[in-house]
């Protein structure tokens, strides 16, 4: 539905943790759900201690990218840090959405550290009846 298969994604997760953060260049993924609720998909990103002015959100023909970057918190010159697991850097996801998606209308939320995207149905997808004409007899074609 919203993205392809990935077998390798926990081995690529654990990775990235022990190699660090990402860079713009080769990012680290984002954790995310993806369901549907009535008439859209819902995809939920999880982005703590990320500004909204620091997420990118592009759509281009049916490929979904979400970009955001975690940057350092400002201290103090006489701080010095004891522990540091909170990973800084660069993140990003990439989804192909289905043709059935309305990509025109996609709306955007960023609260408590989570991005939502509301990503509708395109009325073409949408289940509909099809109406039986009912003719008042034969007919001839002539030629």
């Amino acid at each position: 539905m919203l993205m392809r298969t990935d077998p390798f994604r926990e081995l690529d997760r654990l990775a990235q943790q022990l190699m660090g953060p990402g860079t713009w260049s080769k990012p680290s993924a984002m954790p995310m759900d993806a369901y549907r609720e009535g008439d859209e998909y819902v995809v939920a990103f999880d982005l703590p201690g990320v500004t909204a002015d620091a997420i990118d959100i592009d759509v281009e023909r049916n490929m979904l990218t979400v970009k955001a970057e975690r940057r350092p918190v400002a201290k103090a010159d006489d701080v010095q840090m004891e522990l540091s697991e909170r990973p800084l850097g660069a993140f990003s996801r990439q989804l192909v959405l289905a043709d059935t998606l309305d990509t025109e209308h996609i709306q955007a939320d960023y609260d408590a550290g989570v991005l939502t995207l509301r990503i509708p149905i395109a009325e073409r997808a949408k289940p509909r009846k099809i109406s039986i004409g009912v003719g008042s007899g034969r007919r001839e074609i002539s030629g």
